[in-house]
């Protein structure tokens, strides 16, 4: 299985009356978006599935790809990793996935399935998230083996190098 985290791209400072999730792109995450978004559909298989956060920052990077996604609440800022692996199917969902989502979820997901310490409560015991950048992709795919299955790094970007 592939998984593909994609963290939303730059977003508008919280202010006052504004609530988190109400937050969009800025000018910035706009342009970075559509640049990675580029990349992505160089390279994404037509079968993947795109599952979004709710917040606006993230359905606004996903709409970059000009693709069908799907909302999904467990991938929302206060998501855990057991909620997103849940959602992905992990490792046993055929198609790949890609996920557009928040930190520090995605990061803490991706030192997860690399180093591969239990989940306790939601949350990956003593493991602190790996930093991916506003717009950044990780590509992870899990292979099957006799006796265990073993997680890849694929692939690393951030949009200045897509």
């Amino acid at each position: 299985m592939d998984l593909i985290l994609w963290r939303h791209a730059e977003a508008e400072e919280l202010s006052a009356g504004v609530d988190d999730p109400a937050r969009g792109l800025t000018s910035k995450g706009e342009r970075h978006a559509r640049r990675v978004a580029e990349w992505l559909n160089q390279v994404l298989p037509h079968s993947t599935k795109i599952l979004v956060s709710p917040a606006l920052r993230t359905r606004q990077t996903a709409e970059a790809l000009e693709r069908k996604f799907k909302v999904s609440e467990s991938l929302a800022p206060e998501g855990t990793v057991d909620g997103l692996l849940a959602a992905v199917r992990w490792p046993d969902a055929r198609e790949p996935v890609l996920v557009v989502g928040h930190q520090p979820t995605l990061g803490l997901a991706a030192a997860y399935l690399m180093t591969g310490p239990r989940l306790t409560h939601g949350d990956p015991e003593g493991l602190l998230p790996w930093s991916i950048r506003k717009g950044g992709v990780w590509w992870l795919r899990h292979r099957p083996r006799e006796d265990r299955g073993e997680v890849v790094l694929v692939a690393v970007r951030s949009p200045e190098l897509v």
